[in-house]
C-alpha cells in the first residue's frame, strides 16, 4: 500500500439521538442523524493509517548520495549512476531511470541554491546541518510523486525567494519545502523554514510528523504546513507562525489528525478579500475532511479579524490530549440573515451568514463534534467559542469554552452526558442547541448574559426541548422555558459575583468561582438535591475548567443558600 490512508467502505447503523461517536463510521456534513425513532445502514468513507509503510526503518535503500554545498558550489558523492547534475548550487538529482530507492544526505551552505529531486522509487532526504536559500523558488522541490523520507539531524534552516521564476511549465512549485508525493519527518534534530514567496512546507499528497523532530515554520505568504490529502502529526515538536492574510496554519483538503507531539500554531492575517463572492479567514487549523484529536498538545493563538481556531467541513473528534485556543479578533464585515436564537452587534447568532461576513470562532465545524477524552480550552472574543453546525456531544473530558456570544452552540442536538464542561458567556447564552438539548451526565457550570438569554437554550420556538435527566448543575441565569426535568433542579433569587460557592451532592463536593457579570438567578441539580453555600473559602481539591471550579475541595465558611424548586418544566423526557 504506498499511501498512508486507505479508503475502506465500512457500514453502520445511525441511531437516533446523538451523534456518530465512531470514527471509522462518518456521516455526511449536515446529515440530521437523530429522527425520532429511526436507524438506517449506510455506507461511509473511513481512512485507515499505514503505519508500517511510514516507518523509515522497514525501507532497505540501495544507494546513498551526498550532496555539500557550499560558497564555491556544491559537491557530490555516492553518484556511481550520474543522476545528480550540479550547477554551482544548483542540485538536480533525477533517478527516474533506475529501480533504486536512493537516500539522499544533504548538508553544508549556500545563500542562493536548490536542491530538485525526481525519481520513480521511494527515497530518504536526510538533512544534516543544511542551511539552504533559494532566492528565485523553493529551497527543496521534489517532484516525485513516491513517499519520501525527511530525517532531520542536527540544525537544519531552508528559506525561498519571494517570487518563483524557475517553475518550469506543467510542475508545481508551491512551498519553501515542495512535495508531489508524501512527506513523512522523522529524526532528533530541528529544521527551521521561512517561506516569503509561498507556502511553508507543502505535499500534494500528507505530511506526516513521526519523530523527536523540531519543526519550526515561519510563512509571510501562505500556509504554514499543508498535506493536500491529510496532516498527522505524531510526535516531535511543531510550530507555525503565518501571518498572510486568509492562510492557515495547518491546511488540508482531507483529515487533520494529531496523535502525539507538541504543536503550536500562532496566525494574525485577517480576512483574504481577493475574492469578494467566497471571502476566506485565515485559522490555526483548517480541515476539508475529519479532525481527530488523540493525543498531544495542541495550541492555537489567531489575533486576525474574522479568524479562527480550528474549522473544518465535516466532524471533528477529541478522544485525548489537550487544546487551547484564542482568538482575539473580531469579526469581519456584517451578517445580512440571521436567523439565531440571539445575537449581538448586528450578528444573527449561530446561524448568521452573509457573503461579506466572516465570523471570528475559536472551534466551528460543519459536521457533528464529539468531545470524549479532551482537554479542551476555547476563547472567542467575539463569536461562538465552540460551534458544531451538526450535533454536539460532550461524553467525557474537560471542556472549557468562553465567549461573548453563545460559548458553546450546536445548529442541531446537544448533549452531554459525562465529563466537565464550562460553558461560560458574557453576552448570550451558557450552551445553545438550535435542536433538543440533552443533559444526562457529567458537570456542567453554565452562565449566560442575562436579560433574555439563559443558561441552558434549546430551540422551543422550532418544537425543541430542554432535557434534564442526570448530571451535576450549577447554571447562572434561568433555564429554557418548557424544560422537561425528569431530575428535580432548585433555583435561588440571586447570586453573588467573584464568589466562591460550594455545591455538594451525596458524597461528593464541588466549588465554582463566579464570574463578574453573568444572568439573573441561580439553578442547580444534581442525582440528589444538592447543598449549596456561598462565600466558602477553598483549599486543596483539583482545580479544573481554567480555575473555574474544583473538584473534592476542602471548604469552610460561608453561608448556606436557600433552595426552592425550580418551576422552569417537568414532566417525562427523553432523546427523540
Amino acid at each position: 500500500m504506498n499511501k498512508v490512508f486507505q479508503i475502506l467502505l465500512v457500514p453502520v447503523t445511525l441511531m437516533a439521538g446523538g451523534c456518530q461517536t465512531d470514527p471509522l463510521a462518518l456521516t455526511p456534513s449536515g446529515e440530521d442523524n437523530t429522527s425520532s425513532g429511526s436507524s438506517s445502514d449506510t455506507y461511509v468513507a473511513a481512512y485507515v493509517q499505514d503505519d508500517a509503510g511510514d516507518d523509515i526503518s522497514t525501507v532497505s535503500f540501495d544507494r546513498t548520495i551526498t550532496v555539500t554545498f557550499s560558497a564555491s558550489g556544491a559537491t557530490v558523492s555516492g553518484d556511481a549512476n550520474g543522476i545528480v547534475k550540479v550547477s554551482g548550487n544548483d542540485v538536480t538529482a533525477d533517478n527516474s531511470a533506475y529501480d533504486e530507492k536512493v537516500h539522499y544526505i544533504l548538508k553544508g551552505s549556500a545563500s542562493d541554491g536548490f536542491f530538485k529531486l525526481y525519481g520513480a522509487n521511494k527515497q530518504a532526504l536526510t538533512l544534516d546541518g543544511l542551511t539552504l536559500t533559494n532566492k528565485r523558488g523553493a529551497a527543496i522541490n521534489n517532484q516525485s510523486k513516491k513517499r519520501t523520507f525527511v530525517v532531520l539531524k542536527g540544525s537544519n534552516q531552508l528559506a525561498d525567494g519571494a517570487s518563483y521564476t524557475l517553475t518550469p511549465s506543467g510542475e508545481d512549485e508551491k512551498a519553501a519545502l515542495f512535495s508531489e508525493g508524501q512527506l513523512v519527518f522523522s529524526g532528533d534534530g530541528s529544521l527551521s523554514v521561512t517561506a516569503t514567496g509561498k507556502a511553508g512546507i507543502t505535499s500534494d499528497d500528507y505530511v506526516r510528523l513521526l519523530g523527536g523532530q523540531t519543526v519550526t515554520v515561519t510563512s509571510s505568504a501562505g500556509h504554514g504546513v499543508r498535506g493536500q490529502e491529510a496532516v498527522v502529526v505524531d510526535a516531535g515538536t511543531l510550530s507555525v507562525t503565518v501571518s498572510a492574510a486568509g492562510k492557515k496554519g495547518i491546511s488540508t483538503d482531507g483529515e487533520a489528525i494529531f496523535n502525539g507531539g507538541n504543536t503550536t500554531l500562532t496566525v494574525s492575517g485577517g480576512v483574504d478579500t481577493s475574492d469578494s463572492s467566497d471571502l476566506s479567514g485565515s485559522a490555526g487549523v483548517k480541515a476539508d475532511g475529519v479532525f481527530t484529536m488523540n493525543d498531544g498538545t495542541l495550541t492555537v493563538t489567531n489575533s486576525g479579524q474574522g479568524g479562527k481556531g480550528l474549522s473544518g467541513d465535516r466532524q471533528a473528534y477529541f478522544y485525548g490530549g489537550t487544546v487551547s485556543i484564542s482568538v482575539s479578533g473580531s469579526n469581519y464585515g456584517s451578517s445580512s440573515s440571521g436567523g439565531g436564537m440571539g445575537g449581538f452587534g448586528g450578528w444573527g447568532g449561530s446561524n448568521s451568514s452573509s457573503d461579506n461576513s466572516v465570523a471570528a470562532k475559536a472551534i466551528k465545524f460543519d459536521g457533528d463534534v464529539l468531545f470524549a477524552g479532551s482537554t479542551v480550552k476555547a476563547v472567542a472574543k467575539s463569536h461562538e467559542a465552540i460551534e458544531s453546525k451538526g450535533t454536539l456531544e460532550i461524553s467525557d473530558g474537560f471542556v472549557y469554552a468562553q465567549s461573548t456570544d453563545d460559548a458553546i452552540n450546536a445548529a442541531s442536538h446537544l448533549t452531554i452526558s459525562g465529563g466537565y464542561v464550562c460553558a461560560y458567556s458574557t453576552g448570550n447564552d451558557g450552551l445553545d442547541a438550535n435542536g433538543d438539548m440533552y443533559i444526562e451526565g457529567g458537570v456542567v457550570y453554565a452562565t449566560c448574559s442575562g436579560g433574555a438569554e439563559v443558561s441552558l437554550d434549546a430551540n422551543t420556538e422550532g418544537g425543541r426541548k430542554l432535557y434534564v435527566s442526570g448530571g451535576t448543575l450549577f447554571c447562572i441565569g434561568s433555564l429554557e422555558n418548557g424544560a422537561q426535568l425528569t431530575q428535580t433542579c432548585y433555583s435561588a433569587s440571586s447570586w453573588s459575583k467573584n464568589t466562591w460557592y460550594s455545591l455538594t451532592v451525596g458524597d461528593d463536593t464541588f466549588a465554582f468561582r463566579t464570574p463578574a457579570s453573568g444572568g439573573s438567578g441561580l439553578v442547580v441539580s444534581g442525582k440528589s438535591k444538592p447543598e449549596l453555600k456561598s462565600g466558602v473559602s477553598v483549599s486543596g481539591g483539583t482545580q479544573i475548567l481554567e480555575g473555574m471550579a474544583v473538584i473534592g475541595p476542602s471548604v469552610s465558611g460561608g453561608s448556606s443558600v436557600s433552595l426552592s424548586t425550580y418551576s422552569g418544566g417537568g414532566g417525562m423526557g427523553g432523546r427523540r
